[in-house]
């Protein structure tokens, strides 16, 4: 009993001493008016293939009216040459950021951009939209000042920004992001350049170092090479609207697109113009209102083009072809010519022969490798054909800056734009 004064006596000395050490706060929230925000235009709606196809960019300006960036922080100086530090927490999206500027001038109010570090992985694999929440944290000359939360509804990888209404009805235009899925990069190529090799329909990949005879050849390859992969069309909406100023399209990446064999026109062009990029070549995605169509420089100048209606790849199944004749041969070795598949086979690709061809199939005289070739190259000729009236007609559009709903899309040039998409 004769201790507890004391005890009591230095616990009171130590908590007063603890108090005597916790420094007041010298700047005022109020003051500082810490603010922290999303691009206003987007209506909290984040796409990651925005970030990542500008990722490389030094400075990412969008277009958005007076905004550079999606995220902006502001405050007022308190205090001429006071240092501001900025910290972003880590969420499922991003990695801790920290931002640091000198406010020169007292009263002023300073405003910043900035760049977040994005866990680029995550981003890729985002294929559900979901919500993450940004904490940014406030500091001046070390002092906390504020926290601020900005939460983001953050959308899947394979959405599409196709265009923005800003407040004044001012449409921005963002379809040249569709070349960040053109994926020249892809590990996939690789292998799909050695099958393209065993085909036979091109004996070397040359790119520009021959003739236009050469570059269509080349082209005509990559066709055979997805007819044989069987990439059939599979279409999805034109656009979704997950606001009321934003329209999106839905875009499978290359991977995709190869290992589902699914694809609608904007999914085939970017497909086709990975590999044509790979080996060289110039494509240009036509984009119109609801459809794409590929186009292919055929010398390195520039002076000529070649179209492609890519989704008339779903107009034959050779995946189904092959195992039909297989099924037929083994219930009758010995069948010839036509009788090599269905009667169902050879009413649907028999339209796709000239005459003569289908005399030879008829007759025996063409093996069945032969027959694919000859169909694939006949379906790469009506794929040439198919778009030209419409590229006449929309040409003018086309050659307008001004025009957004045609587009012409070089992915060599935007490539000092936009980059692609990568895991």
């Amino acid at each position: 009993m004769m201790h507890k004064p004391i005890f009591l006596c230095l616990a009171t000395a130590l908590l007063m001493v603890s108090c005597h050490n916790v420094k007041p706060k010298v700047y005022d929230p109020a003051y500082v008016r810490f603010e922290a925000s999303y691009n206003p235009y987007l209506e909290n709606q984040f796409y990651p293939s925005l970030v990542m196809g500008v990722a490389s960019l030094s400075d990412q300006n969008f277009g958005l009216n007076d905004t550079n960036a999606l995220f902006t922080v502001s405050v007022t100086a308190p205090a001429s040459n006071s240092v501001l530090r900025i910290t972003i927490d880590s969420s499922s999206l991003n990695y801790v950021t920290i931002i640091q500027e000198v406010l020169s001038v007292k009263d002023v109010r300073y405003t910043f951009h900035p760049s977040i570090k994005w866990k680029y992985d995550k981003l890729y694999q985002t294929r559900q939209q979901g919500i993450a929440d940004l904490t940014f944290t406030c500091y001046i000359n070390d002092e906390e000042v504020d926290v601020k939360n900005v939460r983001i509804n953050y959308r899947s990888a394979n959405e599409c920004l196709l265009s923005v209404i800003d407040d004044g009805g001012n449409l921005h235009d963002f379809r040249w992001l569709f070349a960040a899925y053109v994926n020249e990069e892809h590990p996939y190529i690789d292998s799909i350049l050695s099958d393209i090799m065993q085909q036979g329909i091109v004996s070397k990949i040359t790119g520009y170092q021959k003739d236009a005879k050469s570059v269509i050849a080349q082209a005509e390859a990559i066709w055979y090479y997805a007819l044989e992969r069987g990439i059939t069309y599979s279409s999805i909406s034109c656009t979704s609207t997950p606001t009321k100023k934003a329209n999106v399209q839905h875009i499978r990446f290359f991977d995709q697109v190869y290992n589902n064999r699914q694809a609608n026109c904007i999914d085939a062009c970017v497909f086709f113009a990975s590999i044509m990029r790979k080996i060289g070549l110039k494509p240009v995605i036509f984009v119109e209102p609801c459809h794409a169509y590929l186009g292919y420089y055929t010398d390195s100048r520039r002076r000529s083009i070649k179209l492609l209606e890519t989704t008339i790849t779903s107009w034959a199944d050779f995946p189904a072809l092959t195992r039909n004749y297989n099924e037929t041969i083994a219930r009758n070795p010995e069948a010839k010519g036509a009788e090599r598949i269905s009667k169902a086979m050879n009413a649907k690709y028999q339209r796709y022969l000239t005459e003569r061809e289908k005399k030879r199939w008829e007759e025996g005289t063409m093996s069945f490798e032969q027959f694919k070739v000859c169909v694939a190259h006949n379906l790469f000729i009506k794929a040439t054909e198919y778009d030209i009236d419409n590229f006449k007609t929309n040409q003018k559009y086309f050659s307008d800056p001004t025009n957004r709903l045609y587009q012409q899309l070089d992915i060599e040039l935007l490539r000092k734009l936009v980059q692609p998409i990568n895991g």
